[in-house]
């Protein structure tokens, strides 16, 4: 039986960066199922909390562990960045790519490939340059290659920003898809109507810290600090 990635600790997570503390101290537990989002103005840490969980932000004290060890649990969550990243070949090879690594059959991928493209709306893309689609494209194609492979969990960091209505609602239509069917997300974002719409959890940073973590109609209905409610408002927190 294959041990579950989750649930994840952060204990004494900070992250300080040339005399500035970025992030912490941070006690946060993720549990095995929901849909996280991270809220907070600019600033606040989201990124680099997103970036300390997935293991690409060195830590300046406490850990993260998980139910699993470190190099399975990379291996089992996937990461997608506010500005996409595309290898500089086709939209099929960017799609294939993490299966391909695994070393699974060729036509096991090519079918995968299809599947996805074709749920994506980039079948007629396939064999273009995948650095020539558009920002919502390369979103999309960043999120399909991401979810290919069936991640347990997923950290993604502002996809939306930037992108126009159709490629934000197509884009929540994959992550809602993705969260019924069992994988952990935890996503920033600045759209307190897309918070609305996908949050099950509701994580709330500011100055590093967190102020406030509840289920997402509780927060949004009562919010428990002053920064929290201030944020809902519009207010600028300084």
């Amino acid at each position: 039986m294959v041990t579950p990635l989750l649930p994840a600790h952060m204990r004494d997570v900070s992250v300080t960066r040339r005399g500035k503390r970025l992030l912490g101290p941070v006690d946060l537990t993720l549990g095995k199922t929901g849909f996280t989002i991270l809220l907070g103005p600019n600033g606040a840490g989201k990124t680099t909390l997103l970036k300390a969980l997935h293991g690409l932000e060195r830590l300046s004290t406490g850990a993260v562990t998980w139910a699993v060890p470190d190099d399975l649990a990379r291996m089992r969550q996937a990461y997608v960045f506010q500005s996409p990243v595309m290898l500089r070949r086709s939209v099929r090879a960017n799609l294939g790519y993490p299966l391909a690594i695994l070393g699974q059959p060729k036509a096991q991928v090519n079918k995968a490939v299809e599947a996805w493209a074709a749920r994506i709306g980039l079948t007629p893309a396939l064999d273009r340059p995948a650095t020539g689609l558009s920002g919502g494209e390369k979103q999309k194609l960043a999120l399909a290659r991401a979810l290919i492979r069936t991640p347990e969990m997923l950290l993604l960091d502002e996809p939306c920003a930037n992108l126009d209505g159709r490629s934000v609602k197509d884009i929540e239509a994959l992550l809602q898809s993705a969260h019924q069917s069992g994988t952990r997300i935890v996503m920033a974002t600045h759209d307190l109507g897309q918070a609305r719409r996908l949050a099950t959890e509701i994580l709330f940073l500011f100055k590093g810290r967190i102020h406030e973590a509840g289920p997402a109609p509780d927060a949004f209905d009562a919010p428990q600090t002053p920064e929290f409610k201030s944020f809902l408002n519009g207010d600028i927190l300084i």
